[in-house]
Formats: structure tokens, sequence, C-alpha cells
């Protein structure tokens, strides 16, 4: 794949050809990501307007109880390209991923989360591939998480490939490219922190292809880390059972 040069304008390849523009939906996921939101906001809306001249950006407030909400639609206030869809209470890493996904508009949808430990630039790596592939997800080189927290991914990245056969090294990556004709073919129902399990094995199921390309990860450097709480972990499982059960490969 050709190396992207960056700059303040528009990004090109290494050979200086520019980069195909897409039309694209940029959406992030936020709870109780007041000292984030913003950050991750302007650099997504800088991104997209070097890689697309048709872009929209949405920020799902998943009912934070901070100033989460209150920063989000002044952003969406000063800012035509800015949408904020509120849920009245927290509903769900999965619901949050879900609202975003209905509400995504353009013919490429992207998501990372909103807690700043990626590099929305970063994209320029996914973009060219997705031309052959119908989803590229970014695998973390060094995940920039506690230890244990890492273990946990690892074993549940082994198993739900077991299950699924979904062949992917770091299944809940929050740094996916997608088509969203995809989600005109599956039905998703989780409300936690299977969601990306469901995408990509349903996704697989229906013959879409996905591919992989690594990216870099960030330390957290403000907010609190939800997705280690054994509440999120105990009903990611009961919906792994769940989905395992009523999942078919050729139904859907």
């Amino acid at each position: 794949m050709s190396k992207v040069i960056y700059g303040t304008g528009a990004m090109h390849t290494e050979s200086g050809k520019a980069m195909k523009r897409y039309s694209i939906t940029i959406f992030f996921p936020c709870y109780n990501e007041e000292h984030n939101v913003e950050r991750v906001t302007r650099e997504a809306m800088d991104v997209a307007g070097r890689v697309s001249d048709d872009f929209e950006i949405i920020i799902v407030n998943d009912g934070s109880k901070d100033r989460t909400a209150e920063i989000a639609d002044r952003l969406a206030k000063e800012n035509p390209s800015v949408r904020v869809i509120h849920h009245d209470h927290n509903q769900g890493y999965g619901a949050a991923l879900q609202t975003g996904f209905k509400n995504a508009t353009k013919e490429l949808v992207f998501y990372t989360d909103g807690d700043g430990q990626f590099k929305i630039e970063e994209i320029t790596k996914l973009l060219p591939l997705i031309e052959k592939w119908d989803i590229v997800s970014g695998y973390r080189i060094r995940r920039q998480d506690p230890l244990l927290r890492k273990v946990n991914a690892f074993m549940w990245g082994v198993l739900v490939n077991a299950l699924f056969k979904i062949n992917v090294s770091d299944v809940d990556s929050a740094f996916k490219l997608y088509r969203r004709k995809i989600f005109d073919e599956i039905t998703l129902t989780s409300q936690g922190a299977l969601i990306d399990t469901e995408i990509l094995a349903k996704a697989r199921a229906k013959g879409f292809t996905i591919t992989e390309v690594g990216v870099n990860h960030f330390p957290r450097v403000a907010g609190e880390q939800t997705g280690a709480k054994l509440s999120v972990i105990l009903k990611a499982f009961k919906e792994l059972f769940e989905l395992k059960s009523s999942f078919s490969p050729r139904s859907e």
C-alpha cells in the first residue's frame, strides 16, 4: 500500500497522486467524555475536510452525566457538518453504535471512540483499501491499555473468532471503515460490547469482505474507561451466547 503524506491540505500518496475523495460519515459514541469530545470532533472535522467534499460528523451522546451534551450541542451549533444525537439515558456501547450506523447518510461510514485513543488522520490507511473490501478494520499495533484489559481482549478475540470464524485479529478495535450498504443487509441487536463481533460475523455471513491494517493506539489522557467493568463484561457474554444460539451463517 502506498505511503500517505500528511499536510494541511489534501492528502496525497507517496507518488504524489491525490487520494480519492469519498462521501463519508464519521461518528463516535461518547459517555462522559467532556474532556475529549471537542478535541476529537475538531480532529474529525479537519481530517474529513481533507479526504472528502461530502461529509458529516455525528456525535452520539449516550446519556452522559457530565458536560458532554452541552459541549457537543455547542459544536453542532457552530459547525453545520456536525450533528448530535442524544440518548436520554445510558443505553450501552452497542446501542450507541447502532444509533450512529442508523443515522449515517453517506456512502462510507467510519467510527472511532470519543476518548481520543486513536489518531483519526490514520483513516488514510483504511481508505485506499475500501475500493477492494467492504470493511477495513484498524488493528492496534501496540495497544495502550492496562494489562488486564489487554489479556481479557486477547481471550475474548480467541473465543469469538473460534465461534464465528471472523478471522480478525483485533475484533473490538474502535477504528473501522464500512460501506454503508452493509447495514441495509444485516440486523443488529447487541446493546453492549458484543456489537463489533455481531457486525463482523453477520457481515461475513452475508458475503461482505473484511481486511485489516495496523494503526497506532495511544493512552487515554482524560476521562474513565468503562469497558472493563464487570457489568459490561457479563452483558457481553450474555449477548454472546444469545447470538451464538440464534446465529445461522446462511440466514444472516
